[in-house]
C-alpha cells in the first residue's frame, strides 16, 4: 500500500455513512418507557483519606521554606545597625501641618529601610530608583509646607 492508497481511504473516511437501520424509533420508546427521573440529590464525593496528608505535607513545606528564607536573610543581615543616615547637618524636616507630618514620618522611614537596603545590596538600580523617587516626594512635601 502506498502513499496514495492511504489518502484515498481518508478521504473516504470523511464521506458521511447512513446507519444500515433507523435508530429513532428505538430511541423514542426507550425514552417513553422510561419515567422522568425525580429530582435526584447532587451525590457528594467522599472526603478522601490523603487530603489531612496532603495538608500536613503541604504546611510542612511551608514551613521548611520559611524557616530556610529565614536564615539565609539572617546570613545576609548588617552587621551593624543603620543610624539616621540623613545627610550630615540637617535635622530632621518637621511640618506644622499634620497631613504633612504624617507624611513626612513615612517618608523618612521609607528612606532608611531603602538604605539599609541598598547597604545589602549595592548595586540594585531598582533599590536606588525608589530611593531618588522617595528624595522627590520629600522635596515636593518641602514645597507644598514652604508654599502653605
Amino acid at each position: 500500500m502506498n502513499e496514495f492508497e492511504w489518502r484515498r481511504q481518508l478521504r473516504d473516511l470523511h464521506a458521511p455513512v447512513a446507519p444500515r437501520r433507523d435508530l429513532w424509533p428505538q430511541i423514542e420508546a426507550a425514552l417513553d418507557a422510561e419515567p422522568a427521573p425525580a429530582a435526584a440529590p447532587i451525590a457528594r464525593r467522599p472526603a478522601s483519606n490523603r487530603s489531612p496528608w496532603l495538608l500536613a505535607a503541604g504546611f510542612a513545606g511551608l514551613t521548611l521554606l520559611a524557616l530556610g528564607l529565614s536564615l539565609q536573610q539572617t546570613r545576609h543581615a548588617p552587621s551593624a545597625p543603620v543610624a539616621n543616615t540623613a545627610p550630615a547637618g540637617v535635622p530632621p524636616w518637621k511640618p506644622e501641618d499634620p497631613r504633612l507630618a504624617g507624611a513626612a514620618i513615612e517618608l523618612d522611614a521609607a528612606r532608611m529601610e531603602l538604605q539599609q537596603a541598598l547597604q545589602q545590596a549595592p548595586h540594585s538600580g531598582a533599590l536606588q530608583r525608589l530611593l531618588n523617587r522617595n528624595e522627590q516626594q520629600q522635596s515636593y512635601l518641602r514645597r507644598l509646607d514652604q508654599a502653605g
